[in-house]
Order: C-alpha cells, then structure tokens, then sequence
C-alpha cells in the first residue's frame, strides 16, 4: 500500500502571493523542505502538517489529503 500524501501547499502559497522561503521561515523549516512537500517527494510529520494548516488558516483536511485532489475547474455548471 502507497503512503502517498497530496496537498495543496503550492496552490495557497500561490494564491496569496508567499514565496517558498517566505513559507518556510515562518514554518521553521528549509525552504527545501517546502519544495519537497509541494512535490510529494517528503510528508510532513502531524506537527508540520499542522502547522501549515494553521499558517494558512484552513483545516488541515483542505491542505493534505491521502486521495488526489479533483482538478480545479473540471465540475460541469448548469
């Protein structure tokens, strides 16, 4: 079985305008390590998870997820 763990880390990143580095010294990690979670190469402890849930003010089920996230703008309107 796959721990594979989805986010949706560089879309809020992006959509408020925060950087990498930005992101990472206000977590207390490695901007690497902020890439690396983007790319789901590194999953984050419970701790980190939460903290970047916390920093962008969601619940950490909108940022991490063990299924793929649907695709923004896939959803047919009426």
């Amino acid at each position: 079985m796959s721990e594979v763990i989805y986010n949706r880390i560089a879309m809020l990143r992006a959509e408020r305008g925060i950087s990498r580095r930005q992101l990472a010294d206000a977590l207390g990690v490695h901007y690497q390590t902020v890439g690396y979670l983007e790319r789901g190469e590194y999953s984050p402890s419970l701790f980190l998870a939460l903290k970047i849930a916390e920093y962008f003010e969601v619940a950490v089920e909108v940022v991490f997820s063990t299924a793929p996230f649907p695709r923004i703008g896939t959803g047919r309107s009426a």
